[in-house]
């Protein structure tokens, strides 16, 4: 998990800023992505890809990472930008503006999937990245702990949904709430479901 951070380091890179997001696929609520950069001191056997932690687990790395690292911060990109931009150039947005919130600036990016078409930064973009680098995988626990929190919240207001169990994604319960209810102020309207007009 540590190999291409290594690799930074031994060149003289210090600051390495690791870049996932959450929440690409729901069919409701924000897209969010999470920079962080971490000392070389680093050691975080724990961490790994969020996908494979437990809400819980994600829960109690979150401050674990806070204190370890050198800088966090957050990007949120929300439904109706989501729908007027497209979900790809929302990610890419959630991600600069994470970035733009950072106040030390990176010398390199890690960053999951297939990077940010602008070379603000040197960058490597790592298919899979989560799972093969500390500081993306400890990106992708603060933006879905982060996203999950916001899920939840917007449970509080419309609770018929079930948004704090599916988090918005297309689940069965959520498909069935959409039948019965339809569409609240957070979901995105430029996903659709297969069959259905109005989604």
């Amino acid at each position: 998990m540590l190999e291409y951070e290594q690799r930074l380091w031994h060149e003289g890179i210090d600051r390495i800023a690791g870049i996932d997001e959450a929440g690409r696929g729901p069919l409701a609520g924000p897209v969010v992505a999470a920079a962080v950069i971490f000392p070389s001191s680093v050691w975080l056997p724990d961490v790994d890809d969020s996908k494979k932690l437990t809400p819980r687990r994600r829960e109690s790395l979150f401050p674990v990472i806070q204190d370890c690292a050198l800088d966090v911060a957050v990007g949120r990109v929300d439904e109706k930008e989501i729908d007027r931009i497209n979900i790809l150039q929302a990610t890419r947005l959630a991600m600069r503006m994470a970035l733009g919130r950072l106040k030390e600036r990176p010398q390199h990016l890690l960053i999951d999937g297939r990077g940010l078409p602008e070379k603000f930064f040197p960058q490597t973009a790592i298919i899979g990245g989560d799972r093969l680098s500390v500081s993306i995988a400890a990106a992708s626990i603060i933006a879905k702990v982060t996203r999950d929190r916001i899920m939840i919240e917007c449970d509080r207001l419309y609770p018929q949904y079930g948004f704090a169990q599916h988090k918005g994604y297309g689940t069965r319960q959520h498909i069935e709430a959409i039948g019965k209810y339809g569409l609240c102020p957070i979901h995105r309207r430029s996903f659709h479901l297969k069959g259905n007009r109005d989604f």
